[in-house]
Order: structure tokens, then C-alpha cells, then sequence
């Protein structure tokens, strides 16, 4: 490749916010609308799973079939992997909830991460061009780290 050639590469940035009264309300709300939603979702589990078990149980002419009873036992099965996933999912944001709890004000945690491209070209240092994060409080970029 010729020096004077220029290469666009997408590169993730990490996203650090700085601990606020603001941003452990915003948390917190947010981690409380996905308990609402994970609760939610386990109802809706358990009523579509009781009738789909009805149905099938309905349009059987004998409800204790062995086949029948298969049918049933599939779909318990289905609903309780499912409703562990979801109980699981459920532990993991109440854990989230503790740690945000727990947080000190002007504390730097990692939010996450968005991706930009960046331009390199021969001599630059690869490492540093990826190694970039943005410093935020309260939504506002306080800070470019590495740009």
C-alpha cells in the first residue's frame, strides 16, 4: 500500500457517565420499567401456556391419551425453560438495581458502548486511534478520552 492512503475503520467507544443525583434516578426508573416488563412477561407466559394446554386438552376426544399427555408435558416443559430464562433475566436487573444503590456521586462508571468510524493511514498507532471514550454527566460530553 502507497503512505499517503487513508482507511476508515469502525471502532467502539465507550460510553463512561459520571454518577449523579439525575443519573441514579434515570437508572433506577429504568431498571424498575424492566422488572414491570419482565413481570409482565412471565403473566403472559404462564396464561398463554395454561391455554394452550386447555386447547389441546379441549380438542382431544380422550384428555388422557398418552399422546395428550405428551402434547402437555412438551408445552410445561417449554414454559418453564422460558420462565427461567425470564426469572433469570429478573435476578440479573434486581442485581443491577443493588449495584446502582450502591453507587457514590462524581463515581465513573461504564454505560456502554456506541461505535464511530476513524480515518488511519500508515505510522499511525492502532491502539490509540481504538482506545477512545467519551466522558458524560448527565447526558452532556464532558470529556473526549483518546480522540
Amino acid at each position: 500500500m502507497a503512505d499517503g492512503v487513508v482507511l476508515s475503520i469502525k471502532r467502539s467507544i465507550t460510553v463512561r457517565a459520571v454518577v449523579t443525583p439525575r443519573w441514579k434516578e434515570d437508572a433506577e426508573r429504568e431498571l424498575s420499567q424492566a422488572l414491570v416488563s419482565l413481570d409482565q412477561q412471565l403473566a403472559q407466559l404462564e396464561q398463554e401456556g395454561q391455554q394452550l394446554i386447555d386447547e389441546i386438552r379441549r380438542q382431544s376426544a380422550n384428555p388422557l391419551d398418552p399422546r395428550i399427555q405428551d402434547q402437555v408435558a412438551s408445552v410445561q416443559q417449554q414454559v418453564a425453560v422460558k420462565r427461567a430464562e425470564l426469572e433469570e433475566q429478573k435476578r440479573t436487573v434486581i442485581e443491577q438495581q443493588r449495584q446502582v444503590r450502591e453507587l457514590d456521586f462524581e463515581q465513573v462508571v461504564e454505560q456502554g458502548q456506541i461505535e464511530s468510524f476513524t480515518d488511519v493511514r500508515v505510522g499511525d498507532n492502532l491502539v490509540e486511534k481504538l482506545q477512545v471514550a467519551v466522558l458524560v454527566r448527565d447526558g452532556v460530553i464532558e470529556a473526549i478520552e483518546g480522540a
